[in-house]
């Protein structure tokens, strides 16, 4: 499977960068989840984030569109840059950040609601719908089910209630909600973790699609995965960043013994 498009560079040669992180530590209390991380993700690439159960990959997801606030006494320090500009200034609008840099979570979660209205709810929020005739909003509705291959499945059951989808197109439905929004960065929390293998095969497939237009930074706890659709790799332990790389490099010549051994499968 195509890990997804090459990352983009600057006219002068350099890599551009959606997300960059400067000694970012993060606390839930007392507790020091993350310590000192400190990486660049590339744009335009899948990046997947690996490590074993607990050491601070969700925290660091979360992290990057400040959806950690929501679960009170936390703590950050350091620098968090989405696409150059500094998630933590004080001209940084929370809604606005949540717009560039959309979620998708381990279970599908879309809305009690219709199909349609899922599609369109986000972006009513954000009140970018206001100077759309209904036929320009459906337009957008039937774009975004294009862009995630739904839209012959869904044409005729676009008032149907979202939650009566099959597992795979909840997903996917969940991923098209932010389309609208043109987000710069999706980030993706164990998006198959719920899924068949022929569920997550259509997830993956979409991913590396998508990937031409979006950053795309997934966790997965899933090797496999990690092996077959990210272009790059982190791993962390412990809540501190190990190692980076090219995702073949990673896995085939692993420079830290503690990446290795948990490639290898000895922990985690």
């Amino acid at each position: 499977m195509n890990a997804g498009a090459e990352a983009k560079y600057e006219g002068n040669g350099g890599r551009i960068y959606s997300i960059e992180t400067n000694r970012l530590n993060f606390w839930y209390g007392d507790f020091q989840a993350l310590i000192d991380i400190s990486i660049s993700i590339p744009d335009g690439l899948i990046t997947g984030l690996i490590g074993p159960s607990g050491c601070g990959k969700s925290t660091l997801l979360r992290c990057f569109n400040r959806v950690n606030e929501r679960y009170g006494n936390v703590t950050t320090t350091g620098e968090i840059k989405i696409m150059g500009k500094n998630i933590y200034d004080s001209d940084v609008s929370l809604p606005e950040l949540r717009k560039a840099v959309g979620m998708v979570f381990q279970r599908p979660n879309p809305l009690p609601i219709s199909v349609y209205e899922n599609i369109v709810f986000g972006a009513r929020i954000h009140s970018q719908f206001g100077a759309f005739s209904k036929p320009e909003i459906d337009g957008i509705v039937e774009q975004a089910l294009k862009e995630v291959s739904l839209w012959e499945d869904l044409k005729d059951k676009l008032k149907s209630k979202a939650t009566t989808l099959q597992l795979e197109q909840q997903q996917k439905l969940c991923i098209a909600r932010l389309l609208p929004l043109n987000p710069q960065v999706i980030l993706m929390d164990e998006p198959c973790s719920a899924l068949d293998t022929k569920a997550t095969h259509a997830i993956e497939e979409l991913m590396s699609t998508l990937a031409s237009r979006y950053t795309i930074l997934i966790v997965t706890h899933n090797m496999a995965q990690a092996r077959r659709i990210s272009k790059e790799c982190f791993f962390m332990l412990l809540g501190e960043m190990v190692e980076h790389g090219r995702t073949e490099d990673l896995f085939l010549s692993p420079q830290d013994p503690r990446t290795a051994d948990y490639i290898e499968g000895r922990y985690g």
